[in-house]
């Protein structure tokens, strides 16, 4: 089945949302695309609430709801080429095809993991993971929880966490306190940014806030505690789960399969925020994890942009190079510090897919030369994930990046693949020719 639009918006996280909501208000025939059953993406998961960042979810779903953009939920977009994508129908077993005239790309960003002792037993969760789980059901009343990596989620999960029954036993943050003072002083020309900060403290009142990063995960089958250092000293927390994640990491794989140019920080957009190829737009924490705010604009710049209104655009210029000076300042404060890159040992599993350990990765009898090479040698990054997971901890510890994006961007049966139509040998050996 095929389908036709003017924009096509994938993702329907803040950015997505306001992207679609601007576009379909300019009389734009648009389309969102969301592999999950519910707009909000990630950070707005949880649905209704009473919280103001809960307000701003509500009064956003509800603007894109009467936008009369076109929603298509579960919808997991696999392959894409020129003014077509190819998206995974899950609940229907089938591809369906969307095409555009022009698509922005708001695919969020997801947590970074990073290896250390003990980080594959039960209970051991990403931060953002386990916050959406409760969200799903999973109850976690009376249960013992220790937060640890980096970055603002962490407050905000622990926050949520004990609203929701648990005991959060500390959070540990590995970045210098000194360095998180300098960045709420940054913060004083943004008060909403700081009475957020403070009503999620106030909420935590009484859970110690340290700097601090795991050195380890006590227990056999599953967590029964967590071994903490902060470079100085080590103890132990008792404990039933562990919630961490050190800081996001752009999801680009779409992007990069399009022929974006992307960087370090994420795809690369002009002041309109388009990207390198023409007609696809990018928005969100893909261009750089900066937040919520900024997301939301960039998402509004882009939908008024791919539906010709430019100079309505314009005017939110200043705002949106603001909300960049955030995420950079927010990048600089959470940065990793060498000591989180050096806790796994060589028995450390790094790929959990394929069960490649440190060692296997450091052989110095056969040094590995980058990500492809420790693919051919270990099948690193080659399991269901497809290295979403292996992949931002490889080019921590090791510098090394994803060189080859493929379709599918996630497993899908191998009939649903038989059933589209023959390819020419041309766009048969692009990709093998991209990748050598």
């Amino acid at each position: 089945m095929s389908r036709a639009f003017d924009i096509v918006v994938v993702g329907a996280g803040p950015a997505g949302l306001a992207a679609a909501t601007a576009a379909a208000g300019a009389g734009r025939k648009v389309a969102v695309l969301d592999d999950n059953p519910h707009v909000g993406g990630q950070i707005w998961r949880a649905g209704a609430g009473k919280s103001a960042a809960d307000r701003v979810r509500d009064r956003s779903v509800a603007a894109f709801e009467a936008s009369g953009a076109a929603l298509f939920a579960g919808c997991q977009v696999v392959d894409a080429v020129p003014g077509a994508l190819q998206a995974w129908v899950g609940a229907e077993q089938r591809l369906e095809s969307f095409e555009f005239e022009s698509l922005i790309l708001a695919t969020g960003a997801r947590e970074r993991f990073l290896p250390f002792p003990g980080w594959t037993l039960p209970g051991v969760f990403g931060a953002g993971g386990l916050q959406a789980l409760v969200r799903g059901g999973y109850d976690v009343r009376g249960k013992r929880v220790v937060v640890a990596g980096t970055g603002p989620l962490l407050l905000a999960v622990a926050a949520h966490l004990k609203q929701d029954g648990a005991e959060i036993v500390a959070i540990a943050e590995q970045a210098p306190m000194s360095q998180l003072a300098g960045f709420a002083t940054s913060l004083l020309s943004r008060p909403g940014k700081v009475l957020q900060g403070m009503r999620l403290r106030a909420e935590l009142s009484g859970v110690p806030y340290r700097t601090g990063w795991v050195t380890a995960v006590n227990g056999s089958e599953s967590v029964t505690g967590v071994r903490l250092g902060d470079g100085s000293r080590t103890w132990d927390e008792r404990c039933d789960l562990l919630a961490c994640g050190f800081h996001l990491v752009p999801n680009t794989e779409l992007a990069s399969l399009l022929g974006c140019r992307v960087t370090e920080t994420g795809v690369e957009v002009n002041a309109e925020q388009q990207t390198s190829v023409k007609g696809v737009y990018c928005a969100g924490e893909p261009t750089g994890v900066a937040g919520v705010d900024a997301a939301s604009v960039q998402g509004r710049i882009a939908g008024l942009i791919a539906a010709g209104q430019a100079a309505a655009a314009a005017g939110l210029y200043s705002q949106r190079d603001a909300e960049a000076r955030f995420g950079r300042a927010m990048s600089r404060a959470f940065a990793l510090r060498p000591e989180v890159l050096k806790l796994a040992a060589a028995d450390t599993i790094v790929c959990r897919c394929e069960d490649v350990r440190l060692g296997q990765l450091q052989e110095k009898m056969m040094p590995r030369r980058g990500w492809t090479d420790a693919k051919l040698q270990t099948r690193c990054g080659m399991g269901p994930c497809q290295g979403r997971i292996c992949g931002p901890a490889l080019e921590a510890l090791f510098g090394w990046r994803n060189a080859s994006v493929r379709p599918p961007l996630f497993p899908i049966p191998i009939a649903a693949l038989c059933s589209l139509p023959p390819q020419d040998e041309t766009s048969i050996l692009e990709p093998q020719e991209i990748s050598r």
